[in-house]
């Protein structure tokens, strides 16, 4: 798994004590718009609005709040539209980095975005000099204490997911894009419910860094970069050992 995936389900695990909550729910509330946009705002035929929507609960988001968002994406009430950018760079020991942006003021956001980059010692990278290295994936987790291995293994399979793999306390299911949401659709109908889901992007090459500070390095990075408001998501192809992940994770709370 990359370093992302393993820093961002960690930070998962503390988000609800998280002081920023009012920065949590403007990014849910983006994500919310874009979904509802993209997929239509009944949940029931829309399941990444569905996890969406899940992942908003789970952090205490009002539901007046997470309605307010759909209807503002379905175009049911007056709201932003935002526009989609993605920013490449690298991190130290030449991890890649992918920033997914959503803005409507792109103008501001490239420049904040830079900054942080030259914060943190870096630049904007040519166009798909990075994201060549991805590959678009759905990607789903499932806590690992709430299902049989080789059930769900049957299900995503047979719904058409690429592959499955035990992460620590979680399954990891990735699917092609195209796919996504049958295998959203038939978890779901099983009784299983996910820890997350969402369409991501996924390191063909990892980069192993091993180093304490060289791991602190890029962790202050992608945490300042997710900071931003109008970032919503970093990917990396970083690679570190879980113990030493944790390590690191647990001296900067």
């Amino acid at each position: 798994m990359s370093g992302h995936s393993k820093w961002s389900t960690i930070k998962h695990k503390k988000g609800a004590a998280d002081a920023k909550r009012g920065k949590i729910f403007s990014k849910l509330s983006k994500e919310l718009m874009v979904v509802a946009r993209n997929g239509g705002s009944d949940p029931t035929m829309n399941p990444t609005l569905r996890t969406a929507i899940q992942k908003a609960r789970a952090v205490n988001m009002p539901a007046d709040n997470i309605d307010r968002a759909i209807k503002k994406g379905a175009g049911e009430l007056d709201g932003i539209v935002f526009e989609e950018i993605v920013y490449e760079g690298y991190a130290a020991d030449g991890v890649g980095l992918i920033v997914m942006v959503l803005t409507d003021n792109k103008n501001r956001a490239a420049a904040e975005v830079r900054h942080i980059f030259t914060k943190n010692s870096s630049s904007f990278a040519d166009k798909g000099s990075v994201s060549r290295g991805f590959e678009r994936k759905g990607q789903i987790f499932v806590e690992a204490a709430n299902v049989e291995e080789d059930a769900l293994m049957d299900i995503v399979l047979e719904a058409g997911a690429d592959d499955m793999k035990s992460e620590g306390d979680q399954f990891e299911i990735l699917t092609d894009p195209s796919v996504f949401s049958d295998v959203m659709d038939a978890i779901e109908k099983a009784g299983i419910q996910t820890l997350s889901g969402e369409l991501s992007m996924i390191a063909l090459t990892l980069v192993p860094v091993s180093e304490k500070k060289s791991v602190q390095s890029i962790m202050r990075f992608i945490d300042a970069l997710e900071d931003n408001d109008d970032v919503q998501n970093v990917y990396s192809n970083m690679d570190v050992d879980d113990a030493l992940m944790q390590k690191v994770a647990e001296e900067s709370e």
